[in-house]
């Protein structure tokens, strides 16, 4: 998602993108709908993350697109 992670021996240190850049990213869940829902969420406010095969977020949650969309109008 455009982030810089370095990893170390006893972690991952991760610095985030600038306020502002709206690269596009695309996201390959391979049909897992936790991976679907969680980067939906991270890149719902920079609105350039693009989710693959999306529907697999029905598996769990059959509106969560629906629900995500109603939170952003509030």
């Amino acid at each position: 998602m455009g982030a810089n992670v370095e990893e170390r021996p006893d972690g991952l240190k991760v610095e985030g993108r600038r306020a502002g850049e709206t690269t596009r990213r695309e996201i390959e869940p391979r049909g897992d709908h936790r991976i679907a829902m969680a980067f939906a969420v991270a890149g719902w406010q920079r609105g350039c993350t693009v989710i693959r095969d999306a529907d697999c977020a029905g598996v769990s949650f059959p509106n969560f697109y629906e629900e995500l969309n109603r939170l952003a109008e509030r």
